[in-house]
């Protein structure tokens, strides 16, 4: 299955973000771009990728050991940038330095549940709400988003999501995302847990 860990904003975010991207698809040329779902909407902190069945309850084991040693941390919907020309995203702003430990944690869970992780990246918090398959100039759009400031929440769970990729060929199909597992954060004192 193909998983991956991942903040999920609660819903009162979402539908606030959702009016500005909502302005956002009724700008100049947004109809050539492939807007991501309110549903996909998340923020990734380590990709897996294909995983075997058998290799799920190390990793959420792993998984949940990292959570209950991270602290619940507060963070917010802010601004927005760009990858290039194909991917345009809605940034965050609040303890980056937490949600930072809470992906290099579940990154290192993955690595010692034994799955294959490409070479370690700086951490970039990004939720993507749109992409291009041909390069395009996302400039105008990073400027709408420039003023946007979301509330203030409380990220309280780590959660573990599968992607379903499209099987239709329905152009403009949307992944569906699944929950599989979620931990509360800061659950315990952690003693004695090695990391990940």
């Amino acid at each position: 299955m193909r998983l991956f860990a991942a903040v999920l904003p609660p819903e009162p975010v979402i539908r606030e973000l959702a009016v500005e991207v909502d302005e956002l698809e009724r700008m100049a040329g947004a109809d050539a771009l492939r807007w991501t779902g309110r549903p996909g909407w998340h923020f990734t902190l380590a990709f897996y990728g294909e995983v075997a069945e058998e290799t799920v309850p190390d990793l959420s084991e792993r998984l949940a050991r990292g959570a209950r040693r991270t602290d619940p941390f507060a963070l917010s919907l802010r601004g927005g940038g760009h990858f290039g020309g194909r991917a345009l995203w809605v940034g965050v702003a609040g303890d980056l330095r937490t949600m930072r430990l809470l992906a290099d944690r579940s990154e290192a869970a993955a690595r010692r549940a034994g799955i294959p992780m490409d070479e370690h990246r700086p951490y970039h918090p990004h939720l993507t709400v749109a992409r291009s398959r041909t390069s395009a100039r996302f400039a105008p759009y990073v400027t709408a988003l420039d003023g946007f400031a979301g509330r203030e929440w409380t990220v309280g769970e780590l959660c573990l999501v599968r992607s379903n990729l499209p099987k239709s060929g329905v152009p403009g199909e949307q992944p569906r995302y699944e929950t599989v597992a979620s931990w509360p954060l800061g659950v315990g004192d952690g003693a004695g847990d090695e990391a990940g």
